[in-house]
C-alpha cells in the first residue's frame, strides 16, 4: 500500500519523502518481527548486481521459465466446499529446452505415430482419450515409463504457486489485513511464483535474462496477465524491488497454443500436482509429485523465497509443508 502512495505521489508531482521514510520505518518493523519467526531475513537490496545499466545492452544468454495453470482463478461462492488454484512453472536453458523437445517427439512418435499431439493432465493419468491405448495395459504402463524417464532426464528447475481460494478469501480479502497483496488470485501466484524466480536468476553461477511464456488462455486473459506482469515490474513487491524484476526479467511477456511439444507440457504437469497436493493439505504426494521434488529449485534454509513452490495461506499447514520442503532439500527422507 505505501509502495502505491509513493507512486500516486509521483504522478501527482508531490514529494515523496515522507512517505518513503514511513515506509522505511515500517520496512524495521516487520523485519523486527519477521526475524522471530523465521530468523535472519535477507534485506530487499540482495539483487542488486555488480553489472547495472541497461540489461539489454548486456547480451545475456537467456532462461526459459515455461508456466501453466490448473484450476479457476475467479471466486467460486456457489460452492460449499474449499477452492484452490495452482501457476507450475519449469525453467529451462535454450538448450535444455531443445533436447526436451527432441526427446519427446520421441515418445510421441512410438505411441501415437505423430508428434503432433500435446500431453495434458489429468487425461494422462486417467487414460482419457488416446491415452486409454485401446484398454491395453502394458501399453499403458509403458507410456507411464516414458514419461516418468523424460522427467527424469530433462534438465529443469521446478517452480510453482498453489493458492488455497477459500482460506485467501475469508482470511485476507475479507478481512482486509494485508494490503500488499493484489485480490486477484492469478495475480497472486504470478507475484509469488515470480519473486523465487528472480531469486534463482540473482544466484545462478550464470547470469541469465529471464523470458517468461505463458500457455495462451486467449487475447483478454493473455493481457491481464500482461498488465498484472508490467505492474509488478514498475512496482515491484513487498519482498523484491522492483529494480530487481526489471535487472532480471525481459519487459513482456510471451504466449503460445497448445501445440505439439513444448516445455508447457512439463508445467501442466507440475500444476495439475500442485493443485492436487494443495488440495490434500499438502500431505499427500500426487501423481509424479515424488519425480518433480529432485527438480525443485532451493537455496540456503529454503525458506522466504527461497524454495521454488509457496502454498498460500499457509498457516493452518505449515508443517506439512515443512516437511515436504525439507525432503525436497535432501534433509529427511
Amino acid at each position: 500500500m505505501i509502495r502505491s502512495l509513493e507512486v500516486l505521489l509521483l504522478r501527482a508531482d508531490v514529494d515523496p519523502t515522507s512517505c518513503q521514510q514511513l515506509s522505511s520505518h515500517v520496512a524495521h518493523l516487520e523485519a523486527s518481527e519477521l526475524m522471530k519467526s523465521y530468523g535472519h531475513v535477507e534485506p530487499r537490496n540482495r539483487f542488486k548486481k555488480k553489472n547495472a545499466g541497461q540489461p539489454l545492452m548486456r547480451q545475456r544468454p537467456t532462461s526459459g521459465l515455461y508456466l501453466d495453470e490448473n484450476g479457476k482463478s475467479n471466486p467460486e461462492s456457489h460452492l460449499d466446499s474449499p477452492q484452490f488454484f495452482s501457476l507450475g512453472g519449469v525453467v529451462m536453458s535454450d538448450e535444455a529446452r531443445e533436447d526436451y523437445i527432441t526427446q519427446a517427439d520421441k515418445i510421441k512418435e512410438v505411441f501415437f505415430r505423430t508428434t503432433e499431439i500435446t500431453f495434458h493432465e489429468p487425461a494422462m493419468r486417467n487414460r482419457d482419450g488416446i491415452y486409454h491405448f485401446g484398454d491395453d495395459k502394458g501399453k499403458q504402463s509403458a507410456f507411464d515409463a516414458a514419461i516418468n524417464h523424460l522427467i527424469i532426464t530433462s534438465d529443469f528447475k521446478v517452480f510453482g504457486a498453489g493458492i488455497r481460494k477459500t482460506a485467501f478469501q475469508q482470511d485476507f480479502i475479507d478481512a482486509g489485513i494485508d494490503p500488499y497483496l493484489p485480490t486477484d488470485v492469478y495475480s497472486v501466484g504470478i507475484l509469488m511464483l515470480l519473486e523465487r524466480y528472480v531469486d534463482f536468476l540473482a544466484n545462478d553461477s550464470t547470469e541469465r535474462m529471464g523470458r517468461i511464456t505463458f500457455e495462451s488462455q486467449g487475447p483478454k486473459e493473455d493481457a491481464l496477465h500482461q498488465l498484472e506482469y508490467a505492474r509488478i515490474l514498475v512496482e515491484g513487491t513487498q519482498w523484491v524491488p522492483d529494480s530487481a524484476f526489471r535487472s532480471w526479467l525481459e519487459t513482456g511477456l510471451r504466449f503460445i497454443p497448445k501445440s505439439g511439444s513444448h516445455p508447457c507440457e512439463l508445467a501442466d504437469m507440475v500444476s495439475r500436482d500442485i493443485y492436487e497436493w494443495i488440495r490434500g493439505d499438502c500431505e499427500l504426494s500426487p501423481g509424479r509429485w515424488n519425480l518433480f521434488d529432485g527438480k525443485m529449485y532451493w537455496r540456503g534454509d529454503g525458506r522466504m523465497g527461497k524454495f521454488g513452490v509457496k502454498v498460500f495461506p499457509d498457516a493452518d499447514i505449515k508443517e506439512a509443508i515443512d516437511r515436504h520442503r525439507e525432503r525436497c532439500m535432501g534433509r529427511t527422507h
